[in-house]
């Protein structure tokens, strides 16, 4: 190899050589890029945590009013939408022949009054009055055949007496005897059993007609048809002269004084709330929430959904919630005075399932591993107890995936459009 080339060879080393060192300085100190970012300030704030849930009202009471019998409809006094009272005739059945039942079944009644009447207070007391006589004139015969055979028995020991005369008292006194128990059996028996199984037919038969003539008003009265209820009529499905078939519902009432909002919600919300815990129900239209409360957790899970019926009850003044609509509840369960707060969207979970954010200290934002409380889903804000102090700044939007130790640039803040000013006429000034 000649010297030329060699001079060569070395000038193009040289060359390479100190192009690869430029490079690798440019890349040493190219800029870090910056991050825009939106941030908020760890403030102290009353803070409110709820449980929000879809759910769908129903009224306070409900009465949907069937007959007991089928009859044609004979008038209807109410219209959907009238507002009834507890008690208040709402439709008449036709009852002509219910009307005559009742008619021949208070005959019957009647009847059997006077019967009663005649065989406790008249028949039987006669009878037994008889039995008596009976036993006490018995009684009086015995007496004297008694003295009557010891006068001749003392007589006929004596002589003084002839033995077929003795005998004719003896007889006497048997049959007397006889006599007086067969009065006083027949008296016992009255009072044992012959009164009191008069008595008892008497009354049954008694009984008997009563319950039939007080079924046959029972009858009449089914057909009319009262509210049981205060509230609307909001289903009237016939009409005068259509058939009422037995418990087919003619009317319904709903008491809509006061709603119920029926909402499902998971076990571990459930397990936050007790009756009567402060709630608002949220109707669409509404101008502002309404206030209720909680009236009821169910004990049981619901075997389809898993989920724990909740009900929430508010009253219904100017009776703007209707029943049947959908609705979102939202139930209060904790609340904090004051307390230090940050952003829902600022708080990340790392891999290891702890809560963090990233607080900006200059130009550089750090991550922070923080201990939370709870959620304020109105206001969006997330309660923390420990790792952040008033008056720092932490990320928002963009904490998600963001490394520890990015230099960000705050983002400032969009300031509202100013009008234009005018002057003395009117017109707007220009610049």
């Amino acid at each position: 190899m000649n010297s030329n080339n060699s001079r060569y060879w070395i000038a193009f080393a040289l060359i390479s050589v100190g192009t690869v060192i430029s490079g690798c300085s440019k890349k040493e100190t190219e800029p870090q890029p910056l991050v825009e970012v939106q941030v908020a300030k760890v403030e102290s704030k009353p803070l409110t945590e709820t449980i929000d849930a879809d759910a769908v009202l129903f009224p306070i009471r409900q009465a949907a009013i069937t007959s007991k019998i089928s009859a044609p409809i004979s008038k209807l006094f109410v219209q959907r939408g009238d507002r009834v009272h507890e008690g208040q005739l709402l439709a008449t059945l036709e009852n002509a022949d219910i009307a005559a039942s009742v008619t021949e079944n208070r005959g019957g009644f009647e009847q059997a009054q006077a019967v009663h009447v005649t065989a406790t207070e008249a028949g039987i007391p006669e009878e037994t009055q008889k039995a008596q006589l009976d036993v006490q004139q018995g009684k009086e015969n015995l007496d004297a055949q008694t003295k009557l055979v010891e006068s001749r028995r003392t007589l006929f020991q004596q002589g003084a007496l002839p033995r077929k005369d003795f005998d004719a008292a003896q007889v006497s006194y048997v049959q007397a005897k006889a006599q007086f128990e067969i009065a006083d059996r027949h008296l016992a028996s009255l009072n044992a059993i012959g009164r009191g199984a008069s008595i008892k037919s008497a009354n049954a038969q008694l009984a008997q007609a009563r319950g039939k003539f007080e079924g046959a008003q029972a009858q009449l009265s089914y057909t009319e048809i009262h509210s049981p209820i205060d509230g609307f009529v909001t289903e009237r499905p016939n009409y005068a002269g259509e058939m009422s078939p037995a418990g087919t519902a003619l009317i319904t009432v709903m008491d809509t004084s006061s709603v119920i909002a029926k909402a499902h919600i998971s076990q571990v919300q459930a397990m936050r709330l007790k009756v009567n815990d402060p709630a608002e129900i949220v109707a669409a239209g509404a101008e502002k929430p309404v206030e209720g409360k909680v009236t009821l957790i169910s004990p049981a899970l619901d075997p389809n959904s898993t989920t724990v019926e909740i009900w929430v009850t508010a009253l219904n003044k100017g009776q703007q919630l209707r029943p049947g609509s959908a609705v979102r509840v939202q139930v209060k369960t904790k609340q904090v005075q004051q307390g230090l707060a940050v952003p829902q969207n600022a708080v990340v979970q790392n891999e290891s399932g702890k809560a963090t954010v990233l607080v900006v200290e200059g130009d550089v934002a750090h991550l922070r591993e923080i201990q939370t409380g709870i959620s304020d889903a109105t206001a969006g804000l997330i309660q923390v107890v420990s790792g952040l102090k008033a008056g720092e700044v932490v990320v928002t939007d963009q904490a998600y995936g963001l490394p520890d130790k990015t230099k960000v640039k705050v983002e400032a803040a969009e300031k509202p459009e100013q009008p234009a000013a005018k002057d003395s006429s009117g017109k707007e000034e220009k610049d």
